[in-house]
């Protein structure tokens, strides 16, 4: 079972022991992935609610990886900008270029990559578009459940 919505995994521990069926926990995968890429530090990106909240804090913790997340107005404008403009199909460039600039602010810190950690924000981050190597969060959960569907 899966849910590509990064926020909700904050109810995970409520689900995962009591469902019949196995569970991927979508930032648990991004974390396997950052370790095949031997990435340290992660700049971690989505709601404010997801950047505040317990999700990848405990998942990176727990895989040996750090992680940052953007300070309080950054984490404000991003999230307005995903509110706002991103669930209403809204990619405009002010946004982009807004978001690129905090991302460069990351690599600057130090940060080996970026966690698109929102499933809106690939539609307006690309690997191509960005300054450091993106986690695509949805993409890799994806990924993850074909590769358990298909174990032998």
């Amino acid at each position: 079972m899966i849910c590509p919505d990064n926020t909700i995994h904050q109810a995970f521990d409520l689900v995962e022991h009591r469902s019949p069926r196995p569970w991927l926990h979508i930032a648990r995968e991004v974390a396997k992935e950052a370790q095949r890429h031997q990435f340290k530090r992660l700049a971690i990106f989505g709601t404010r609610y997801l950047m505040e909240g317990p999700v990848y804090r405990d998942a990176l913790k727990a895989a040996g990886i750090q992680q940052r997340i953007p300070g309080a107005e950054q984490r404000q404008h991003l999230n307005q900008i995903i509110m706002d403009e991103l669930v209403n199909s809204q990619f405009l460039p002010r946004s982009l270029a807004y978001y690129i600039e905090v991302i460069r602010s990351f690599k600057d810190e130090g940060c080996d990559a970026v966690v698109l950690g929102c499933t809106e924000i690939p539609l307006l981050v690309t690997p191509e578009s960005s300054p450091l190597p993106t986690l695509d969060s949805t993409r890799l959960l994806a990924r993850a459940a074909v590769r358990k569907a298909v174990e032998v």
